[in-house]
């Protein structure tokens, strides 16, 4: 590659990673953050490494290792949002370093470059990044494990066995033992292909699994302190609760064949994540399925591919999702690596009549739909500032003249180019205008923004429901948990609880007497509905939360 066209891979991938990083100290708008954020807030205030709460309960739902390293960043940097979403990023930006390893070892720099990019600008990755789960941890360290798998795999050497192990150990304390499917599954899918699988049985591969094995001993550890030992706690409605074993089948393989406690009454869609990543993979999922049908098509023809992993991995991953009743689309996120670099060898390489019709036709597809997007929202949203909506357009267009004036010939590259800086463009636009518009909009956060006066300072906070975790996380005071009917009887005279406008109304409804200290306007949905986008009829989709006490 010359040092001129890695300049301009780099500028690109420069930009993109500023859109991705651009809302990091936007306050949260949805629920899970708020909720993990919370919960490692909790770790400080109680000093306490090994347990996870919420709402001063033992709170049992996902694995320790996304809740420590928020910790240790609260530790480091104080308790902030910015500081809950940094360590997710810092992994994130792992996968993107992963990404490139992998595809310049298998392929070639410049389609390591382009499978970075299409990470960095798939939508659901974009919007991830600024609501942070757990997904940028795993994506961080799937993708990290499988590469030193394959250096194993060529030739072993302690280091990325050690790598690799704890990798691989780390992105099970993240979400559970499901995520050997992806990282041991693109292993067993490359040795199978390569007819070499009973070398799985090697001496390498069984140290691999036993080092990963004693690297996820702290997780072990942390819930055998705080349930295996403590049998008479209440988890899940119920005493006796094991979190060995909900850590070891229930958390993940329990809720996929729906027979752990967190259960989905509703049956799942096979085709869920088929039709989502239209959107969450948006401009490369058509040209992920057209590549996707090559590689198989190749492998039943009996062509040799140049590696098997990402295949492996990822439609494996795929199937599995597909296939459980647990369906969310954050999940997707975990395999944008892996079909990133399934994409990339197909972006600019010539392929037959057909294949260059889809490349071309769904990136200027993606293109228009991007474009025409922001503006449409943009007029019914009505921002009352239109400083960051000049911006983003004056650096889209300018930056489709600097693609045509730089890529002159080669008019496929031309289109993936601007392909990407639309991507870019309405994902900004998305981190200025309107997650901002969101977060205003966010009764929680003002609720706990009132409290912080001097006035409530001997007051105890409680909220009436357990999906008010923006309202936990933003509160100062430690924010426990009253269940509603509690209301009812005699209670402290010196608390607050926070309420929606469906609690208020049953306790009206019941002749509860209580007083309302204040009220806050609020966006009670984490889907953002087309009459919230709209400012004309954006009041009729709002309500009303509540500061109350007895």
């Amino acid at each position: 590659m010359k040092k001129q066209e890695k300049l301009f891979y780099l500028l690109f991938i420069l930009l993109a990673l500023a859109v991705n990083l651009s809302g990091i100290n936007h306050a949260f708008f949805t629920d899970d953050p708020g909720l993990y954020a919370s919960i490692a807030k909790n770790m400080l205030y109680k000093h306490d490494w090994l347990s996870l709460y919420s709402y001063g309960q033992d709170w049992l739902d996902k694995p320790h290792f996304p809740f420590w390293m928020a910790a240790v960043s609260f530790k480091l940097f104080g308790i902030s949002a910015w500081a809950y979403r940094l360590p997710g990023l810092l992994f994130f930006s792992m996968s993107l370093w992963y990404t490139y390893l992998l595809g310049k070892k298998f392929y070639t720099e410049e389609i390591a470059f382009i499978a970075v990019l299409i990470v960095l600008t798939s939508q659901y990755v974009i919007m991830s990044n600024t609501d942070v789960r757990a997904e940028p941890y795993l994506m961080g360290l799937i993708t990290g494990a499988i590469y030193h798998i394959t250096c194993i795999n060529d030739r072993f050497n302690y280091k990325d066995l050690v790598l690799a192990a704890l990798l691989t150990a780390c992105a099970v304390m993240t979400k559970g033992v499901f995520v050997l499917v992806v990282i041991y599954g693109s292993l067993l899918g490359q040795l199978l292909f390569q007819k070499k699988f009973f070398s799985i049985f090697s001496l390498k591969w069984i140290g691999l699994f036993l080092l990963t094995v004693l690297f996820t001993v702290p997780e072990i550890y942390a819930l055998y302190v705080q349930f295996d030992l403590h049998p008479e706690k209440l988890v899940f409605g119920r005493q006796g609760v094991s979190g060995i074993k909900w850590f070891l089948w229930d958390s993940q393989f329990g809720r996929f064949v729906n027979s752990g406690p967190i259960s989905q009454q509703k049956s799942g869609d096979v085709f869920f994540y088929i039709h989502t990543l239209l959107w969450a993979f948006a401009p490369w999922c058509l040209m992920f399925y057209y590549a996707l049908y090559q590689r198989v098509r190749g492998i039943v023809k009996g062509e040799k591919q140049v590696e098997y992993y990402t295949l492996s991995g990822g439609v494996l991953l795929l199937i599995l999702f597909s296939l459980s009743r647990f369906q969310l689309p954050f999940y997707t996120n975990i395999m944008f690596p892996l079909f990133a670099l399934i994409t990339a060898p197909y972006c600019f390489d010539r392929l037959n009549t057909w294949g260059s019709r889809i490349r071309v036709v769904s990136w200027w597809l993606y293109i228009a739909l991007f474009t025409l997007g922001v503006f449409f929202i943009n007029y019914f949203l009505q921002p009352d500032n239109y400083l960051f909506f000049a911006i983003a357009c004056v650096a889209y267009f300018g930056l489709i003249s600097f693609i045509n004036n730089r890529v002159k010939t080669e008019g496929v590259k031309k289109v993936f180019f601007i392909a990407v800086a639309a991507a870019l463009f309405a994902n900004f636009y998305m981190v200025t205008n309107l997650y901002p518009l969101l977060t205003a909009y966010n009764g929680q956060i003002a609720a706990a923004k009132f409290i912080q006066q001097p006035k409530f300072n001997n007051y105890s906070v409680y909220s009436l429901k357990q999906q008010n975790n923006v309202f936990q996380f933003e509160c100062d005071k430690p924010v426990g948990y009253l269940p509603l009917d509690k209301l009812k009887g005699r209670v402290s005279p010196n608390i607050i609880c926070y309420a929606n406008q469906q609690s208020v109304d049953y306790l009206q409804q019941q002749s509860v007497p209580f007083t309302i200290l204040a009220s806050f306007t609020n966006y009670p949905q984490e889907r953002i509905l087309p009459g919230f986008i709209s400012k004309a009829k954006r009041n009729t989709v709002l309500d009303k939360v509540y500061l109350i006490s007895k």
